[in-house]
């Protein structure tokens, strides 16, 4: 009894003392913390990234259906733009970065034999991806991505120069999957946003064509 009140009794008397380290109190310059994510709030997702996911999420909310992601150069940003959107539990499965090679080994199905024959992003290699993360994690749909976001390239063929993409759609009655050029260079940052886009973009036209064949659909676009 004694020592507690001996606790209390030093805490009522330096209460300066309690809560006050720098990295609970205040962010960066002194800023509240609070204050610096509701500045930041307003900036991610970028406004077009925040807009495509969105454009994604309606669509599966009013379809009863889900996702789930496969994404290598964008870093996560496919995953966190849909689970900035709200009510992002009713659709989102679970997503995994693949950035390493090793983790295609430990939770995609590739094998040594797959490491050994990797010669750089494809649109089959990622629908491969997409389609093994698909089954694990049960989403009516997965989107898979892999690309070369920069600064520099990984290769000398055309899918290892910076600002190339490989991404794919895989669901229940079908697949698609593309290659494009961001045209953005080695700028690693932008090219990373671009291909989140690009991933939400190609999601939402799957869908929408889905809608509008009966339910069928496969190949390359």
């Amino acid at each position: 009894m004694n020592l507690i009140c001996s606790r209390n009794l030093q805490q009522s008397r330096f209460p300066h003392r309690l809560f006050r380290h720098p990295s609970i109190a205040f962010g960066l310059h002194g800023t509240n913390i609070s204050q610096r994510s509701r500045m930041s709030s307003a900036e991610f997702p970028p406004p077009q990234l925040r807009s495509a996911a969105e454009d994604v999420a309606t669509l599966l909310k009013a379809r009863g259906e889900s996702i789930c992601v496969a994404e290598t150069a964008a870093g996560g940003l496919i995953s966190a733009s849909l689970l900035s959107t709200p009510g992002a539990s009713r659709i989102y499965k679970g997503g995994l970065t693949l950035y390493t090679l090793e983790s295609r080994i430990a939770f995609a199905g590739w094998t040594q034999q797959n490491i050994d024959k990797y010669d750089g992003p494809t649109p089959e290699l990622v629908e491969g991806l997409a389609r093994n993360v698909r089954e694990k994690l049960q989403g009516t749909y997965c989107v898979g991505e892999s690309g070369t976001a920069g600064p520099t390239a990984s290769g000398k063929t055309p899918n290892r120069q910076p600002g190339y993409v490989a991404l794919a759609v895989v669901g229940e009655k079908g697949s698609v999957n593309k290659d494009l050029d961001t045209g953005l260079g080695g700028d690693r940052q932008a090219n990373m946003v671009a291909f989140a886009i690009a991933a939400l973009q190609l999601v939402k036209d799957f869908i929408l064509s889905t809608e509008s064949d009966g339910g069928d659909r496969g190949g390359k676009i």
